[in-house]
């Protein structure tokens, strides 16, 4: 499992924007909740830290590891994610207190996070594999049942926001692998209709008290509550974007300094640790420090899509590929959240949000990308 790769093509840029990042985001978490007694006694910055530790020697574990022997592991961690994710819906509410996580004793660990690098990894197979029957519906088809296989039972926890996130990564690695252009506008154009169709049948069969479907009461309001806001709400996801919106402005061109922005530390901005970190880092640090931050996350993505680039083969490739995906679609979604020009998601800022489980998966995907740029034998 392990080579002796060369070091010299570790990509010690990537390393330090995502170490740089990742310490950043412990900072604003410190300051996110702050005078918070109930978050402050559940230790989640040492948590954070933790994590974040963990996440670091995974990189270099992983780094060490050539990518290519994962290619033969991906049924395996496939299933056995599988598993978890059956056995999390089946009994995770009566065994582990909730529907998504697993609880180890004060920490919780959240499969799906984890999920999306391992769908990563069976995808990136399945295409490396079939690479010569790209065009071919029937592969394509395979592929979607691959994802499907895993999503339907992150959907049934329920966890819509993830759901979307895997199905995007099987979209972007079937167009990376060579999927022809034309299918990718039918199947483009499928989800703009199964969309224009779905959301405004999904408005006129809402029922606040039905909690039994797929779709819960809660994502519906989030959906109605984008569409049609209600400038007067005082309370829900609406007032929480209100809130969010006023930080970002308060903040300025250089912010109000740190532990010192006044939504935050007078709680007036909800969620502020993790869905809403961004507009806290935009009040305490202004315009400035706002764009200092998504300079670092596009640098992280164009380092993991030059690893992609560079990659000896399509396996590699594709992994790169995928990681870069994630980063880029959460970063988005998180932020267009926070500017009201997308709907309330779970979705977090990568590195900086709060989140044990998520903060471990996008480390293990910086991992993964240093693997297979420490291994194209090429100079550059």
């Amino acid at each position: 499992m392990f080579d002796r790769p060369s070091w010299r093509f570790f990509d010690y840029w990537l390393l330090g924007a995502v170490a740089l990042l990742t310490m950043f985001g412990v900072v604003m978490i410190r300051s996110a909740i702050a005078g918070n007694i109930e978050l402050t006694e559940a230790n989640i910055v040492q948590k954070q830290i933790i994590f974040a530790v963990v996440g670091f020697v995974v990189i270099v574990i992983v780094s060490a590891m050539d990518y290519k022997i994962l290619a033969a592991l991906s049924r395996p961690l496939y299933f056995l994610t599988v598993f978890s994710l059956v056995v999390l819906n089946l009994v995770g509410g009566a065994l582990f207190g909730s529907a998504r996580w697993f609880v180890v004793g004060p920490i919780l660990i959240q499969p799906s996070e984890l999920g999306k690098i391992v769908i990563i990894l069976a995808l990136a197979d399945f295409l490396a594999r079939n690479q010569d029957k790209i065009h071919d519906l029937g592969t394509v088809m395979r592929s979607l049942l691959l994802t499907l296989g895993m999503v339907v039972w992150i959907i049934l926890q329920p966890d819509l926001s993830t759901s979307i996130v895997i199905f995007v990564i099987w979209f972007a690695l079937v167009w990376a692998a060579g999927l022809d252009i034309k299918l990718v506008g039918i199947a483009m154009s499928a989800g703009i209709l199964a969309l224009a169709l779905g959301i405004p049948a999904m408005l006129l069969t809402y029922d606040p008290n039905n909690t039994a479907g797929l779709i819960k009461p809660y994502q519906v309001e989030r959906i109605i509550n984008f569409l049609f806001p209600d400038p007067e709400a005082r309370f829900g996801a609406i007032y929480n974007v209100q809130q969010a919106l006023v930080s970002i402005g308060s903040g300025g061109v250089f912010g109000q300094g740190y532990g010192s922005g006044t939504q935050v530390q007078l709680r007036f901005l909800k969620v502020r640790q993790s869905d809403f970190i961004f507009s806290a880092l935009a009040e305490e640090f202004g315009f400035v420090g706002a764009v200092a931050v998504i300079g670092l996350l596009l640098f992280i993505i164009w380092r993991c899509l030059r690893a992609a680039r560079l990659a000896s083969d399509t396996f590699g490739a594709l992994i790169a590929y995928g990681v870069a995906t994630i980063l880029a679609f959460q970063a988005v979604i998180n932020v267009g959240m926070n500017l009201q020009l997308l709907p309330v998601t779970g979705l977090p800022l990568p590195f900086v949000s709060y989140g044990g489980s998520a903060l471990l998966s996008m480390l293990l995907g910086i991992g993964l990308v240093e693997s297979v740029v420490m291994r194209h034998r090429s100079f550059y």
